[in-house]
Parts: C-alpha cells; structure tokens; sequence
C-alpha cells in the first residue's frame, strides 16, 4: 500500500516547538489541517509516547507520530513537520529530533502495511536529513515519493501554524 497523499497544509516546514510534547501538536495539527483527523488523534499520540516513551524515534533525528485507527480518524493521513530547532524526545540514541512524520489511518489493516511502507521510504539514511532541509511541500512530496491530495493548502497551512502556535501556549 502507497503512503496517503500529502497536501500542501499537511506540511509544516521549520515549526518551533520548545517540547516533544509541542512537536507532536504541531504534526496533529497539520493532521487536523489536512482533514485526515480531529483533535482527540493529536491528544492519542501524545498519550501514546507519555505511555510508552519515545519508541517514535525510530532514527536519527526521526519521530514517527502516530496513534491507534479509531474514531478521530477521518481518512488516512500523512503530516512532516520540519523543527528550526531540534527537540528531545528522551531517546537515548536517536535525539535530537528535527524532523516528525505523523501517520493516521483509518483501518487497522492497512495500519501495518503503511508502518512497512514508512521503514522502506526511511532506508535511505539521507532520509531524515533532506527532509529537515526541504525549503517547500513539493520538495517533501518528492522525497517521499508521495502525491499531493489536490487540496489548496495556502489557507490550511496558515491553520495549521496558527494552531501550532496556540498549542505551544498550553504544554
């Protein structure tokens, strides 16, 4: 199974974010923004690594966010959120993080299947790198190899900032 498309306000290039906590707010933002989600899906992945810890990090530089199939998810989703300054997450090896994928889906099925697709884009140890320099969507769009939804994401993008922003206030 592909990776889910990725409109332009799924992306959320060099976010500040003081936390792992705010990090993870703006990659459900940009879910949220996007359509793939509601908010109680942000409040799952934070709940999820408070749980479990920082297993997200699965490499250098890398937080792969994501959260059980349910109810807050509308439609399969992918967010990359880029950091202007990297967050630690409390990995012992792989933080700090620059770079947070955010994944919804909506069916447990394909929930494993799109985790798969995710480790084979990610084999490429340039990666992680080349995103955190990406400088648009498309370029993002590019280095995962993923179409873009068709959503016009000028308006969405500014949401999912503003959002970020606002998320940042309460962590």
């Amino acid at each position: 199974m592909p990776l889910p498309p990725l409109p332009d306000d799924a992306v959320v290039l060099g976010a500040s974010a003081s936390s792992w906590r705010e990090a993870l707010r703006v990659a459900g933002g940009a879910l949220v923004a996007s359509g793939a989600t509601t908010e109680p899906y942000t409040a799952a992945i934070v709940d999820m690594v408070e749980e479990h810890g920082p297993y997200i990090v699965i490499s250098p530089g890398l937080a792969f966010a994501h959260a059980r199939p349910g109810a807050a998810v509308l439609r399969d989703g992918l967010a990359v959120v880029t950091l202007a300054e990297p967050v630690a997450f409390g990995h012992p090896h792989n933080d700090p993080v620059r770079v947070v994928l955010g994944l919804a889906v909506a069916e447990v099925g394909t929930h494993l299947e799109s985790i798969g697709e995710i480790a084979n884009t990610f084999n490429d140890p340039t990666v992680t790198s080349r995103l955190a320099s990406a400088a648009s969507a498309a370029e993002v769009r590019a280095i995962l190899g993923v179409a873009s939804s068709g959503a016009a994401g000028a308006a969405g993008a500014a949401g999912a900032a503003g959002a970020a922003g606002a998320a940042g206030a309460d962590s």
